[in-house]
């Protein structure tokens, strides 16, 4: 028998018959009523502020990187164009990810989230890394001229663009700081990267371009341009990882499947747990599915009503937990060792 559990789903008034006492929690499917909306428009203000100082950056970088003739300039010019675009698609993300739960999405929108940040990830790899790969060979077969006065330009600009890049990743990381919780927010999280590559890209290319006007040699800003490549390849694939975690089904933090099975092992009507299945269905939120044993001799009225005060005590313990269902299965049944012999539910990972 399996009860579904969802805070959007029981009210006192649809279903008399539970006691009195219980607590209804009207929330809606993906979006945790515990975690304040106000977090979101601080990430959105990061996220406008990376915004504006990439388009200004890369207008400049890209008007310097045709002057100069510069592999390094024009790199992370492409760099800076692709941060913008990630931009637009995490400023998506925060607003489509809110949105309620309807028919055709019963579990809501939160996993939007991911979905964005993954196209993020994409035009990082594409515009941002390819594009620098290129420009480094291209630098390398073609070789390159000389034009100091070209390239005093440039690294002017770079060096504006450094401190416009630092101001981005500290505001970026002040909000990090500030609202506690690491980087779970994939927008803030990709906003993060974005930001400190472009610090570490920046000076990259100051110190190619900076050789090359040295040396005269073409292959130390091919090299930064090479290396710019790279450094977006990694940080594009590791961001890309993530998302995709999260797309197919990541489980819930351990400690929050810790804490619900705690609470399950609690319950006097419960006689074991079998298995305990978690998956985020957005950046606060989670499906719990339990299959438990209860104790003997409880009538379907009994167990409706001990299934309800399970729900509510999850739900004050675990607030992620968005949507809930138990499946009362018999200790020793097939379905039940099959269950708890499953990665799953034993809490072992697969996969790459």
């Amino acid at each position: 028998m399996v009860l579904s559990l969802s805070p959007s789903e029981h009210s006192c008034d649809r279903v008399p018959r539970f006691a009195p006492t219980a607590r209804c929690d009207l929330g809606r499917p993906g979006q945790s009523p515990g975690v304040s909306t106000r977090s979101d428009r601080r990430t959105r203000v990061t996220v406008l502020v990376a915004l504006a100082a990439n388009l200004v950056i890369a207008a400049a970088k890209a008007v310097g990187g045709v002057v100069a003739s510069s592999p390094a300039l024009l790199s992370e010019a492409a760099h800076s164009v692709a941060d913008s675009l990630n931009e637009v698609f995490l400023l998506a993300a925060l607003r489509r990810s809110r949105r309620p739960a309807d028919r055709r999405h019963p579990f809501g929108y939160g996993k939007e989230r991911f979905f964005w940040a993954l196209l993020a990830a994409v035009g990082i790899f594409v515009m941002g890394g390819c594009f620098s790969f290129f420009q480094g060979v291209e630098a390398l077969v073609e070789g390159g001229g000389e034009d100091r006065e070209g390239y005093v330009a440039g690294l002017i600009v770079l060096a504006v663009a450094l401190l416009a890049e630092g101001a981005s990743l500290l505001r970026a990381l002040y909000q990090v700081r500030r609202q506690g919780g690491g980087l779970r927010d994939p927008a803030l999280r990709t906003v993060v990267a974005e930001d400190g590559t472009a610090v570490v890209g920046v000076t990259l290319a100051m110190v190619g371009m900076a050789l090359h006007m040295v040396t005269g040699q073409v292959v130390w800003e091919a090299a930064a341009s090479l290396a710019i490549g790279a450094l977006l390849v990694h940080v594009a694939y590791r961001l890309g990882r993530d998302a995709r975690d999260q797309l197919i089904g990541e489980a819930a933090d351990p400690e929050a499947s810790r804490r619900i099975r705690e609470l399950l092992r609690a319950q006097p009507e419960i006689d074991s747990v079998e298995a305990l299945f978690t998956m985020k269905t957005g950046l606060d939120t989670a499906l719990v599915a339990a299959r438990v044993d209860l104790v003997p001799g409880l009538d379907s009225e009994r167990v409706e009503q001990v299934a309800v005060r399970i729900k509510q005590s999850i739900a004050r313990g675990v607030p992620e937990a968005d949507q809930i269902f138990l499946d009362v299965t018999e200790r020793g049944a097939p379905e039940a060792r099959e269950a708890w012999e499953s990665p799953a539910a034993t809490g072992e990972r697969g996969g790459a």
